[in-house]
């Protein structure tokens, strides 16, 4: 049936293959589909229409992946909100180049070849290398690689714990070869060597969790359930001050006892005011501290006491001639004093929702950004560790940031653990389990717990295996207080990186060749 309307197959198994990231997780169907589409493009005459068919199921499998990106419309006053749904697909038309690329490659690189795994190797390595230019080129879009679908449930990371050996990109090219191996199998009534395939990854994805690990450090992570549509609204924003500070005092039971020293972790956009001191009065007067940045910071020392060190998401400021020409989304560090004892700023910015691309020809289309202001925030230098002294090493990456596998810690300067405070109010429901499941792939891969703080859930504490030790779902308002579980010593990802992934891409391509040449030989 499928090779009959090709077209309309790669554009239903693109969406099938979707299927198998969160919140659904129906990773079985999810390997099928992307077999059968592997298949299809096998079956096809050349590598046009070969690409045509890897360009037809991205399309339909970005749409479907990305639904939530729609959501963040519906928060916005800028633009008409049916643009959510028309900027999915659109974006899905470009996403679709990738699997396009490695379709059409797979099918040239193998024209004349009978047998099917030997383009499936290719198609595997070049799966890989566009997997890693998607999340490269064009300052990289990296969501939702297809080894998502091996993450298991928050107990039993699955087969993603061998990510720390591959990287995400390689795990992606090991699924798909994995979906075509099994698809050809059971088409060509080889069930035994199917069913030990079927029985050895659902084996891997039921591989019980490893064994916890307890931790030195306390933690308090906060999420005060900000309603998306008044976060940005100053008559909100002493309200909202007032939960995130009520949460944050001790209480009894917390661990470490009452005088311990204690990390505290509040989410992107959670804080108004602005904390550095030497702006134009006109830009604090806004905000919740009586225009008094210094004030800003000693309420906030006051109110988490001592033996305590803030973390939180703020917005900084550039100033040029008294006037805000950019700002900076970033982390700050506040201790008990109120002083600033660390910062990050953000590097990768998202399009449309921190800036406006292309703005003076956007502008005037009536196209603006989702994130309220009128100024475009500016990009920050990259990973970096902030040393609070005894409190620990912090690597820190704001939101998206936690999705971009390779590029999440200094690997001349690694820490303790990393830090991923979001603002996931604007991702609807599909968006907060898969931005949750991607943070628990960096910890596996760079062997680091991740401590993760939002507005409006899923707030957690990830240990290095991937496990999820603590969390609040999403629309909750609480804490979690605990200890930061340890970090394992580097994994062969963290000393490599990249290299890692593409060194399999090639090891596959290679594979295909010798192959290939064996058989004519």
């Amino acid at each position: 049936m499928i090779d009959r309307f090709p077209k309309t197959s790669s554009l239903v198994l693109g969406a099938l293959a979707a299927t198998g990231f969160p919140p659904l997780s129906w990773w079985p169907l999810a390997l099928v589909a992307m077999g059968l589409a592997m298949r299809l493009v096998w079956r096809s005459a050349d590598w046009r229409g070969a690409m045509m068919r890897g360009w037809l199921f991205g399309v339909a499998h970005f749409t479907t992946t990305n639904a939530w990106i729609a959501t963040s419309f519906t928060h916005q006053s800028e633009m008409p909100t049916f643009l959510g749904w028309l900027a999915v697909p659109l974006i899905s038309l470009y996403l679709a180049i990738y699997p396009a690329l490695a379709t059409g490659g797979a099918k040239a690189f193998s024209r004349t070849e009978r047998r099917p795994w030997i383009f499936m190797l290719a198609f595997a390595g070049l799966w890989i290398v566009t997997e890693w230019l998607r999340a490269w080129l064009f300052t990289g879009y990296a969501w939702g690689p297809f080894s998502l679908v091996l993450v298991g449930t928050a107990e039993q990371p699955g087969l993603a714990l061998l990510l720390p050996w591959f990287g995400s990109y390689a795990l992606s090219g090991v699924a798909v070869l994995a979906s075509g191996l099994f698809v050809w199998m059971a088409l060509a009534r080889r069930y035994l060597a199917g069913a030990g395939l079927a029985a050895a990854i659902t084996a891997g994805m039921l591989v019980p969790r490893p064994a916890p690990i307890e931790g030195s450090r306390p933690y308090l992570v906060v999420q005060p359930d900000l309603d998306q549509g008044e976060l940005h609204d100053p008559r909100e924003y002493e309200a909202a001050f007032v939960t995130l500070a009520e949460l944050s005092v001790r209480k009894v039971g917390d661990p470490g006892g009452e005088d311990a020293k204690r990390l505290v972790f509040w989410p992107e956009s959670g804080l108004p005011d602005y904390l550095r001191e030497g702006y134009p009065a006109k830009y604090y007067r806004a905000t919740t501290a009586g225009g008094d940045p210094a004030y800003a910071k000693r309420r906030l020392g006051a109110i988490l006491g001592a033996n305590t060190v803030l973390m939180t998401g703020a917005v900084d400021l550039e100033i040029e001639a008294d006037k805000a020409i950019g700002a900076y989304n970033v982390v700050t560090a506040v201790d008990e004093t109120g002083a600033i004892v660390g910062s990050y700023r953000k590097a990768h910015l998202v399009p449309f929702g921190e800036y406006l691309p292309l703005r003076g020809l956007l502008e005037p289309l009536g196209l603006s950004r989702l994130v309220a202001g009128n100024i475009d925030f500016l990009d920050g230098p990259g990973p970096d560790t902030v040393d609070v002294d005894e409190f620990g090493r912090v690597g820190m990456q704001i939101c998206y940031e936690i999705v971009f596998s390779g590029e999440v810690v200094d690997r001349e300067d690694r820490p303790d653990f990393l830090f991923n405070p979001s603002n996931d109010g604007w991702f609807g429901a599909w968006g907060p389990p898969q931005h949750f499941a991607q943070a628990r792939m960096r910890a596996i891969e760079e062997g680091l717990p991740v401590i993760r703080a939002t507005t409006t859930g899923i707030s957690g504490v990830i240990d290095a295996n991937g496990v999820v030790r603590a969390s609040l779902g999403t629309g909750i308002e609480g804490r979690l207080a605990g200890l930061i579980p340890p970090a394992k010593e580097r994994t062969l990802f963290a000393h490599l990186g990249n290299k890692l992934a593409l060194a399999w891409a090639v090891l596959f391509l290679v594979l295909s060749v010798v192959a290939m040449r064996w058989r004519r030989s």
